[in-house]
């Protein structure tokens, strides 16, 4: 058996570490190059990448949109765009912000819901980057579900 020897170095101030690009950024650069990588988490959780029909941002919000209706909420049969959760949508040079609630603050996917929107609206080809706020005011109640929700959840 080897031994196993270990140096420690004391410092006063720890060396910056630079910044990762998004994840988009890095598939958009290798793909460039030739280097075209597929996500190899969960296999079919996010459509292949494919390039924006338009290039304007009304274009891309539109994608931003279509992406959101793929994210339902697991208790409730309905999407979370046609359920009202979701307030706002802005991109901006390829930065996305999106302004959400949830159906009540002890909702049980209240940890990963907004990392699982983050993870969407990466996916958007044009969108580098993504920010989810996730507010309490106002608060959501079934008045903001559009039409198609209530005649899914059978309030029509």
């Amino acid at each position: 058996m080897t031994e196993r020897a270990f140096e420690v170095e004391e410092v006063t101030e720890a060396k910056p570490v630079a910044k990762a690009p998004p994840l988009r950024a890095l598939a958009e650069a290798e793909a460039a190059q030739g280097e075209a990588r597929q996500p190899d988490y969960l296999e079919g959780f996010l459509n292949p990448p494919s390039e924006p029909a338009e290039s304007d941002a009304g274009g891309i919000v539109d994608e931003v949109v279509a992406a959101l209706r793929q994210i339902h909420d697991p208790e409730i049969p309905v999407n979370i765009y046609d359920l009202g959760l979701i307030y706002g949508v802005e991109v901006l040079e390829g930065h996305a912000t999106i302004t959400m609630t949830l159906t009540t603050p002890h909702c049980p996917v209240a940890e990963s819901m907004p990392g699982e929107v983050e993870i969407r609206v990466c996916a958007v080809p044009g969108i580098q980057s993504c920010d989810v706020k996730l507010v309490w005011e106002p608060a959501w109640d079934p008045g903001k579900m559009s039409d198609e929700a209530r005649l899914e959840m059978g309030m029509l």
